[in-house]
């Protein structure tokens, strides 16, 4: 495979493998560290890659895997999960503020959740991957997915408004 095969088969998932390694580590500058090494580790194996049938899929089991590996070392205790990717431009000052209140909360409680909930919300309601790309990626069966995704979902929802409604249920 050359150069420009490479940057054809990659780079379309390139951000994709950031913000998965952002949702993970947090850090910027450690999800911009992780993305590069995984893009590194498939060119030093770029023969290899035309063996996969899903690069994409594999290149985010690599991330998921890199940025665990890297969040179990003692250098990263101090990261911790935050999601601010969506902003609306044309709301009023308020609805900015409640909706910023929002996502602390929502980033807040995903960081709450287990890891591979964490992980498979990240996936699928972020990254928009299907159930079946999940699955190989985690190494886990379809149905396992959508039961974990369920009580993430829920476990979201619940918490979230019992925050709105201020404690009272």
């Amino acid at each position: 495979m050359n150069q420009k095969e490479f940057l054809n088969t990659v780079m379309p998932f390139k951000d994709k493998v950031f913000r998965l390694a952002k949702r993970l580590l947090v850090s910027t500058e450690e999800a911009e560290d992780a993305t590069q090494e995984v893009l590194l580790k498939l060119w030093n194996n770029k023969s290899k890659i035309a063996e996969y049938n899903n690069v994409e899929a594999f290149s985010m089991t690599m991330t998921k895997n890199f940025c665990l590996d890297k969040l179990k070392s003692k250098q990263a205790q101090n990261l911790k999960l935050v999601h601010s990717n969506y902003k609306d431009e044309h709301a009023s000052l308020q609805k900015q503020i409640e909706l910023n209140d929002s996502l602390g909360w929502v980033g807040k409680i995903i960081q709450e959740l287990p890891e591979q909930q964490r992980m498979i919300i990240q996936l699928r309601d972020i990254e928009q991957y299907d159930y079946g790309e999940i699955a190989e990626m985690l190494d886990m069966n379809q149905t396992a997915i959508r039961v974990a995704l369920s009580r993430a979902r829920k476990t979201i929802r619940e918490k979230l408004t019992n925050t709105h409604n201020y404690g009272i249920k």
